[in-house]
């Protein structure tokens, strides 16, 4: 028997176990654990919806109380959070390092295994059972749902999470009853489908499902009259008929078809439609002279009735993207919540395939996702889609997928959204797994072929010349690509007669024997020389070099970069390729290449320039890119206090130069994709230098856009380049961007530790300015631990560092640090002596963007020492130089502290003011802090002006 201290931590040692399907509970084994109020209970409840996942203060505030939230909410969370712990860890003092419930910088986090937690296990036992088409499985499923979803409890995050697992659970019973009429069970479920077509009237799936059994338990009348039950309430409460598939089943009934498709039958009906904010609209262009393809089409419209997932697969140019494009415009309407597209790029031969995590960033993003709700947890991005889309009917094109696992964690939780991927493999474990609907598509037939060429070249000329017709839809395989491209050239010269396009294709088959080898992608860079051949000779020159770019689309300038050519004569030749369908134009002055376009391209280049010509044309590319971020980096804090030398840019560089911040941020944002693909190409290259720097100018822009993945990708790799170079500055410069991406990723041992080693770096070199930005980042790791007192003499020693460095700018802010830390230490009048010497040193250099900071810092202290007139007067001042500098989000926070010192001084004219500029700013920029102004003007007698 274990003594009563073991046995005391041997109970508290064992994991809670969580229940919210009905009534809230917690147990410690088979002990129930008293969880106190109401509204510490409401606390648990939202942090366990948003298990393992940080949770910001403001976010927590908004959910458990929304509009209505008290003054003292940051209070009370806290408070309600404290105890918390105490009731779930009663031993936290003694295994502090385990807690489950901790504060991350992101927000607090609640970690709860999958087996203590019973959603958790609902979850995972549909998705077991529908993958193996269990319906005891299903069965044994909803038996662990006890009631509504932590009944009892109300805030405005619990209703709207209630609501959509209820619906959850219905589509769940759903496909249990399904399961139950498929195995020829339909007697047994008659009685139950007649209590949910009680409680539910207005579901018509439950109505379809009834007649359904009726009809399959041999009661024919029975559920004619069901129907006829259904169609009265439909037109008593809505004044609508039934929808299509219910009619569909009523006939089918009729006739006496003694199989009536009820399985997942008008499953894209039975979703409300809801108003949403943001409806995405990201399906890309199809052709206007689209053909053929009705059976593929006709084939996603059957699989679309029954929702899911098709796979549209085939070989390289085959037209799986058209098709599915097209399809999806001439659906659309029946997704009333948006189309989103992505391409994952799955086969590009000179890029990596997606990552999967940041695809579902860019989904969030389009779906109206605030950036901090997002967050940083990429485990945490995957549950918050699933959940944005949950209850939505969304259709999702998934583009060039390269196998099932990339596909998988894009797949919405729940039935009403549809999904169509399309790939060069059959994703068999995509169709066996998780219920995916192959949809195979083919050559085109001769006649279809020949509507193609018809529909770019005019009837005329195709009756014309018939064998010259025959010969090319022969020559071409029927492959819808090679087919477009070879009819674009002919197109664009009509006075060439098509026979002698059919005599070039021939000669290039013949040289290139593509169909004895078997080898599709051969004749497709037969059908690509046709077209290439025709080109100009500069036009010739810079498709070829397109082939070294890094993808995935490249602007006009840098185009001109590659090929060393004024911006006028490449937009031009772009246009030449584009009209050749060699290139495509993505947005004004933005072309991308089909990935067996840059594959011919790069073989071109490779047959025809000289190793020292593609070298030099690969170090245009990389010089414009890396002048251009250099610039536009500038741009954005003209006073980065980290700068690094480039070696000027080689003759025929077209260095882009942004006219101001928002410039630089456009062009930033722009070519984000294309930077990063860069980067990792220069290294591939070997240009190790440009790649360690172009690392360098990516560090701020991704840090503000909150792109820490990213972030750490590109320093991970910046470091490598570094570190083959043996360049010590580099490598020591590249570790401090890393920890500044290991911070924001909450990954502070990690990033401790490339401080720790870039300040030896820099103290061996001497350099006494990296040395003090290496201690000032380290106090940053520091405040996040919320150890202020530990972090003054890091910052202390910074300022040493920077005092010895002669280097002011460092010196004001490590100054302008040691003032915040005494603030947030209560010492508010040191605090201010400190920051009043941060902006004297600040003024005198003449440092405007780092002034801003400052100025912000001094009013937080006189607001705290209660002298409200004075905190103004800095807060205004302030304002003035985040406005200059184009940083609105420092603005909208900025403007909200003036209001509440306006306020507070009796100005309650300007503090309205204040905080409805405030509201604006932050409304525009969709920032979660916007519910503080607007709490702020719910006030007597304040009344938001939206204009």
């Amino acid at each position: 028997m274990l003594p009563p201290a073991a046995a005391s931590t041997a109970a508290a040692a064992v994991a809670p176990a969580f229940d919210v399907l009905g009534p809230l509970a917690v147990r410690h084994g088979p002990q129930p654990v008293r969880l106190g109020p109401v509204q510490q209970q409401v606390v648990l409840a939202v942090l366990l919806l948003h298990r393992d996942r940080p949770l910001g203060l403001g976010a927590m505030i908004d959910a458990v109380w929304g509009d209505a939230a008290p003054a003292s909410a940051v209070n009370l969370v806290q408070r309600h959070v404290s105890g918390l712990r105490r009731v779930l860890e009663p031993d936290r003092a003694a295994h502090a390092s385990a807690s489950r419930l901790s504060w991350t910088g992101s927000g607090y986090r609640l970690t709860v295994p999958d087996d203590a937690f019973d959603l958790a296990r609902f979850e995972i036992a549909v998705r077991r059972a529908l993958a193996a088409g269990n319906r005891d499985g299903l069965r044994d499923a909803l038996t662990l749902v006890r009631g509504p979803l932590c009944d009892g409890l109300a805030s405005p995050f619990l209703d709207a999470e209630r609501e959509r697992l209820a619906e959850r659970v219905l589509t769940v019973l759903e496909e249990r009853i399904e399961l139950d009429l498929a195995a020829g069970d339909a007697a047994t479920v008659v009685d139950e489908l007649r209590r949910l077509v009680t409680g539910h009237p207005l579901r018509e799936r439950w109505h379809e499902l009834l007649m359904s059994a009726l009809f399959q338990a041999g009661r024919r009348a029975d559920a004619l009259g069901a129907y006829q039950h259904a169609r009265r309430v439909l037109r008593d409460e809505l004044g609508v008929e039934p929808a299509a598939p219910l009619q569909r089943l009523h006939r089918r009934i009729l006739s006496g078809d003694q199989a009536p498709d009820t399985a997942r039958a008008g499953r894209s009906a039975q979703r409300p439609d809801t108003p949403r904010t943001v409806r995405p609209a990201q399906l890309p262009h199809t052709p206007r002279d689209f053909v053929g393809r009705a059976d593929e089409s006709a084939q996603l419209d059957r699989i679309a009735a029954g929702g899911g997932v098709a796979v549209i697969s085939g070989t390289a140019g085959v037209g799986k993207t058209t098709l599915a494009v097209n399809w999806a415009h001439g659906v659309r309407e029946r997704f009333p919540d948006g189309q989103l597209y992505v391409n994952l790029r799955g086969f590009d031969p000179s890029s990596p395939a997606a990552d999967p995590a940041r695809v579902i960033r860019g989904f969030l993003e389009a779906l109206g996702v605030p950036p901090d709700r997002i967050g940083a947890d990429p485990d945490g991005h995957a549950a918050l889609y699933r959940s944005v889309v949950a209850g939505r009917r969304i259709l999702i094109v998934l583009d060039n997928a390269l196998d099932a696992d990339q596909v998988r964690p894009l797949l919405p939780g729940s039935p009403g959204s549809f999904v169509v991927v399309t790939s060069r493999n059959e994703l068999l474990s995509l169709v066996a797994l998780d219920g995916a609907r192959p949809v195979q598509v083919d050559l085109l037939d001769d006649g279809q072929a020949r509507d193609l060429i018809a529909g770019r070249l005019g009837s005329g000329r195709v009756r014309a010349e018939p064998a010259a017709v025959r010969q090319i839809i022969a020559a071409c395989a029927r492959l819808p690509l090679a087919l477009s491209v070879v009819t674009a050239r002919a197109a664009a010269h009509p006075q060439f007669p098509l026979a002698a396009t059919a005599e070039e294709l021939c000669r290039a088959h013949g040289s290139l024997d593509p169909f004895d080898a078997g080898d599709l992608a051969t004749n497709v860079r037969a059908v690509f020389a046709c077209s290439y051949r025709a080109l100009s000779g500069p036009a010739a020159r810079l498709f070829r070099l397109l082939g070294l770019h890094a993808g995935p689309e490249i602007s006009v300038a840098a185009a001109g970069g590659l090929a060393a050519a004024p911006a006028a004569s490449v937009r031009a030749q772009l246009s030449e390729l584009a009209r050749a369908h060699l290139v495509a134009e993505r947005a004004p002055g933005r072309f991308v290449l089909h990935d067996l376009l840059r594959a011919y391209a790069a073989e071109l280049a490779a047959g025809t320039e000289s190793d020292d010509e593609r070298r030099a044309a690969s170090r245009r590319s990389y010089d414009h890119y890396l002048h251009t971020a250099y610039a536009a980096d500038r741009m954005l804090n003209a006073y980065r206090d980290d700068p690094i030398a480039l070696q000027p840019a080689v003759p025929g560089v077209r260095t882009e130069q942004p006219a101001d911040h928002q410039a630089a941020l456009g062009w930033f944002t722009a070519e984000e994709p294309v930077l990063l693909a860069t980067l990792r190409e220069a290294v591939r290259s070997g240009f190790d230098t440009h790649a360690w720097q172009l690392g360098w100018t990516l560090t701020q822009f991704l840090d503000r856009q909150g792109h820490a993945h990213d972030l750490a990708v590109a320093q991970e790799l910046a470091l490598g380049a570094a570190e083959r170079l043996t360049d010590r500055r580099g490598v020591a410069v590249s570790r401090g961007g890393l920890a500044v991406a290991y911070i924001r990723l909450g990954r502070y041992a990690e990033a401790r530790e490339q401080l720790e080693k870039a300040y030896r770096i820099f103290e061996g070199l001497g350099e006494q300015i990296g040395m003090g930005h290496a201690r000032r980042s380290l106090a940053w790791i520091l405040d996040c631990e919320g150890r202020y007192r530990e972090a003054l003499p890091c910052v202390r020693e910074a300022l040493a560092h920077f005092r010895q460095g002669g280097h002011a700018s460092g010196e004001a802010r490590a100054l302008n640090a040691l003032g915040w830390f005494h603030s947030r230490l209560g010492e508010h009048e040191e605090a201010l002596d400190y920051c009043r010497r941060a902006l004297a040193l600040l003024r005198r250099i003449g440092d405007r963007f780092n002034q801003a900071d400052t100025l912000d810092s001094v009013g937080a202290a006189y607001f705290r020492l209660g002298r409200f007139d004075e905190s103004a007067a800095y807060y205004a001042e302030a304002i003035s130089l985040y406005v200059e500098f184009g940083d609105r989000f420092n603005e909208g926070h900025a403007l909200l502290n003036l209001g509440d010192a306006y306020a507070a001084a009796g100005s309650r004219a300007a503090a309205v003011a204040a905080w409805q500029r405030a509201y604006e700013v932050l409304d525009r920029l969709g920032s979660p802090d916007v519910d503080a102004a607007r709490s702020r003007l719910s006030g007597p007698g304040v009344r938001i002006d939206r204009h």
